[in-house]
């Protein structure tokens, strides 16, 4: 590389950094100056003697007072959002800076009550207040790069259901700076009630996740496995059991039989494996015939069939496995889910 081309690069990549890098008050403002607050004021236009004015209202800016904030309190700041985590939510923003849930129904809001309280309890934080409709917390910590300071802050977090709505609402109480208590702008009252929101949502999603892997699991206890063909007459594995519930569940089952996996595409249906058989005690264990498979890496694709899964196999040149192989892995899948129900 040239190295004048090479110094050029370098230059580049360290005014870079150097423009990511910067106090937590930078990151918050404008990259540029505030001269504009130091603009005079409008005064009125005097027309020379002996003109005719000529007014238009086109561009007249109405009289009002417009209040926010200016020069380096301006907060440029992308604005937080709430994850869109529980289906059929709808999240309401209101004007006092709290974040409301309205859920779908008064079970799924319980659902979400007990969970709060779980995450207060892995996160160690203290509720103050535990009642059945409302919680107050101790003192939350956040530690974000874009703030000068450690933060704190109190929340109320409260449920009710009546005429058909099933709210959830999280509203900051108290704030602090370095451990020194302040009032809180309705900016961070809006920023710091959805990063609380999305903690709990974050829960709830890994709760729900969680259920589902195990209903899964219990589902595919009960998959018969046996031998089809595809539209072309060539013989396949029919596993009965729908596509997203198998693909869960067929590594865990490769894996005890002797097979690693080395990549998955669920996307594509693909699953590489590299085979190493395993010894006689355990196919007699098992009580079936060994899988008719030399030790050496494979290719599964799997099929969407609706309520059942195919599966065909080719070796490592992408060439079919004999129809003997093939048949030899059915009767070993079944054992392994048989011998799994008995656990």
């Amino acid at each position: 590389m040239n190295v004048n081309y090479r110094l050029a690069v370098t230059a580049v990549m360290v005014a870079a950094l150097a423009g990511c890098s910067g106090s937590a008050e930078r990151r918050r403002q404008a990259n540029q100056d505030f001269n504009y607050l130091e603009t005079a004021p409008l005064s009125s236009w005097n027309s020379p003697s002996g003109s005719a004015a000529t007014l238009s209202n086109e561009y007249a800016i109405p009289p009002k007072e417009y209040p926010g904030a200016i020069g380096r309190a301006v907060d440029i700041r992308p604005p937080q959002q709430v994850l869109a985590l529980i289906p059929g939510a709808r999240t309401v923003n209101n004007s006092d800076g709290t974040v409301s849930l309205q859920l779908v129904n008064s079970a799924e809001l319980d659902e979400l009550w007990t969970l709060t309280k779980r995450m207060a309890a892995e996160r160690n934080i203290a509720l103050d207040v535990n009642t059945a409709q409302t919680l107050e917390t101790g003192w939350v910590n956040w530690n974000n790069e874009d703030e000068d300071t450690a933060i704190s802050s109190r929340y109320r977090i409260s449920r009710a259901s009546a005429n058909d709505q099933n709210l959830y609402t999280i509203k900051l109480l108290d704030w602090r700076e370095a451990g020194v208590e302040k009032p809180v702008s309705l900016v961070n009252q809006e920023r710091y009630s959805i990063l609380m929101t999305n903690l709990v949502m974050a829960k709830y999603d890994a709760y729900e996740r969680e259920k589902a892997r195990l209903r899964a699991e219990e589902l595919v206890k009960q998959i018969p496995i046996t031998m089809g063909q595809d539209r072309s007459g060539l013989p396949v594995i029919i596993a009965r059991a729908p596509y997203n519930v198998f693909w869960e569940r067929l590594p865990s089952l490769l894996q005890s039989l002797g097979f690693t996996v080395d990549g998955r595409n669920r996307s594509q249906g693909t699953i590489d494996v590299s085979f190493r058989n395993p010894d006689d005690s355990f196919w007699v264990d098992l009580g079936i015939q060994p899988l008719q498979l030399e030790n050496r890496e494979y290719k599964l694709q799997l099929g969407d069939l609706g309520n059942r899964t195919s599966i065909t196999v080719t070796d490592e040149d992408g060439k079919p496995i004999t129809d003997e192989a093939l048949e030899s892995i059915a009767p070993v899948l079944a054992a392994v889910i048989d011998k799994d129900n008995q656990k």
